[in-house]
């Protein structure tokens, strides 16, 4: 174990760091520490729900979240991918280092989670539903099920056999992820549908976005079945409830990218004993942020050692700012059918989003643009529309080939179209925020493309297919599933 952890790090030419295990202090919390039950989708653009303006699906039991709690519309995540998110998510720490950057990956050994630093607050902490986290030695959780779908029969047992004591609860959920084989698609009419401005508008493309869709009301069922539950324990008032969207869907520009579509996620919040109805925060937060908040808010004291900053003022209703800049990465080496190498780092400010990709000679592709698999097929007809539409053609382009730098006033330009990294007027913003991110990635050990190239130590299967960590045989079982 120390020898492989060491040849990953001499190869990303970073530095031995280890983070030291800082007790975590107890102190009394102004109100009794709540129950936390976050469910967490999987492969959702934060945009395609009702609490953040969608034209066509329907969420009905998520616009009640959002009328009975509080909306964060500047919540991000470090990468669009699924596995180095919930790493992110869990530990408080960015994916570089925490070492769980690539696809289907592990942290480093000496990495902590949240499993460990809220039973010493006297927390019960479960997991229910996907876990793609590794190894479990770093995610002591209670697993309530085998890696299947979160089953709130169990998860209300669990709650039930002790609601004296606090407990956090992950309902982890495979969807929106494809295959989109749950709900009823014949509820949507795809001609009536609004697509995004950079989608290639084919009958295809709507006809699979009705599967899409279904599966976001199916999912936003379990939501509800969730608040019914919770109702039934008696413990709503003191339960902070969060929904969570992760990373963006597959379509294009949205998972595996650096765009909002992709990073920007759907963060609702609701505590009736301290949150006010229908309210709303610009603060931005990111999923870093999320196990020091907790640990915050069960009592403890920040800790020195994690990426993240506490949110839980925001969530107390205490201040409206949270943070002035948030950072992403994307590794594609990992990822199925992905190319040899695609680096992306970015920043992102209220306003600009600064986008490095190291190199843009490559041609991006993943699950969409190289298999013809059902989900995925409304890719073919995006290029055949692009033989005879330029304007579709064009759309296509972008997304399989990028310039070394991206800027966008995402106020203004929300779905990222209009490049001004070459705008005169915007020199000094682009290189102020070029700064910043190389900063970050100094701090944070990234060495740019060597870290690409050595992602494929990170990863739980080498490209000829061999293990390359000797993880459990349920984690192997679940790997040709995951994307």
């Amino acid at each position: 174990m120390i020898a492989r952890f060491s040849l990953s790090r001499i190869l990303l030419g970073l530095p031995f760091a280890a983070w030291t295990s800082l007790a975590v202090a107890a102190t009394a919390p102004e109100t009794p520490p709540p129950h936390i039950v976050f469910i967490l989708a999987d492969d959702l653009t934060f945009s395609d729900t009702g609490p953040y303006g969608s034209p066509n699906v329907n969420t009905p039991n998520l616009d009640q979240l959002a009328s009975e709690g509080l909306r964060f519309d500047r919540c991000f995540q470090a990468t669009a991918m699924c596995s180095p998110t919930r790493h992110n998510l869990y530990t408080g720490l960015y994916p570089m280092r925490s070492g769980a950057y690539p696809q289907a990956t592990w942290v480093y050994p000496e990495v902590k989670s949240i499993a460990h630093y809220l039973p010493p607050l006297g927390y019960r902490v479960a997991l229910n539903g996907k876990q793609h986290i590794h190894p479990k030695s770093a995610f002591p959780f209670d697993y309530l099920d085998e890696d299947t779908e979160p089953d709130l029969a169990v998860v209300e047992s669990y709650l039930r056999e002790d609601l004296a004591t606090p407990a956090m609860v992950f309902l982890c959920y495979r969807e929106p992820h494809t295959p989109w084989d749950r709900g009823q698609p014949d509820q949507y009419d795809p001609e009536s549908f609004e697509l995004p401005p950079n989608f290639v508008d084919t009958p295809r493309t709507r006809e699979l976005l009705t599967h899409y869709y279904a599966e976001i009301t199916w999912l936003d069922e379990q939501v509800g079945q969730t608040m019914a539950m919770l109702d039934r324990l008696g413990i709503a008032d003191n339960t902070l409830l969060i929904f969570a969207s992760e990373q963006g869907s597959a379509f294009p520009f949205a998972k595996w990218t650096q765009y909002d579509a992709g990073l920007r996620s759907a963060f609702i919040a609701r505590w009736p004993a301290v949150i006010p109805p229908g309210t709303t925060t610009d603060a931005m937060v990111e999923y870093v942020d999320v196990t020091p908040t907790f640990i915050e808010l069960a009592g403890g004291e920040p800790r020195e050692d994690l990426d993240g900053r506490s949110f839980a003022a925001v969530i107390r209703g205490e201040t409206n700012h949270h943070k002035d800049h948030v950072f992403g990465l994307q590794t594609t080496r990992g990822i199925t059918s992905g190319p040899e190498h695609y680096g992306v780092r970015s920043v992102r400010s209220e306003r600009y989003k600064y986008i490095i990709n190291l190199t843009p000679e490559a041609t991006f592709s993943n699950n969409v643009t190289m298999t013809e698999r059902k989900w995925f097929s409304f890719w073919k007809t995006w290029i055949e529309a692009g033989e005879t539409d330029p304007v579709a053609h064009t759309k296509a382009q972008r997304y399989l080939h990028r310039p070394a730098e991206e800027l966008y006033d995402v106020m203004a330009d929300p779905f990222e179209q209009h490049n001004l990294a070459d705008d005169p007027q915007l020199a000094a913003t682009k290189a102020d925020l070029r700064a910043r991110l190389k900063a970050w990635m100094a701090d944070q050990g990234d060495a740019g493309q060597a870290a690409e190239m050595a992602a494929n130590y990170r990863n739980l299967k080498t490209p000829e297919g061999k293990a390359a960590y000797p993880y459990d045989d349920l984690s192997q079982r679940r790997r040709d599933k995951a994307d």
